[in-house]
């Protein structure tokens, strides 16, 4: 018989509170890591921005090429998916630490 501390393996079904507890370090972690990564994609644009813009093109700005527009867009979904996988990844292994369930489904 598994001890109470003993982690639950990632994957296996987690518990009712485990998915209760975890829930308010997703939201908050999830807000973290759109600040961080709308940080690193305005840092990012502005190396690989050719114009004096600072700011990326929108889908709606006519005054920039659709190419443009497009390479902002993958760019900035690149960076968001990475950090929203790392952040949430980093989450649940800590609140698995702490609480001894892995909180995913």
């Amino acid at each position: 018989m598994a001890s109470k501390n003993a982690p639950t393996a990632p994957g296996t079904a987690p518990s009712t509170s485990a998915k209760i507890l975890y829930r308010p370090v997703g939201i908050v972690s999830s807000i973290a890591g759109g600040l961080i990564a709308s940080a690193i994609f305005k840092q990012v644009w502005k190396r690989v921005s050719a114009g004096d813009g600072v700011d990326p093109p929108g889908p709606l700005e006519s005054e920039y090429d659709f190419k443009e527009i497009l390479l902002a867009a993958v760019i900035q979904g690149a960076i968001y998916s990475a950090v929203k996988t790392v952040i949430q990844r980093q989450g649940a292994k800590t609140f698995e630490r702490a609480t001894g369930e892995w909180p995913g489904s």
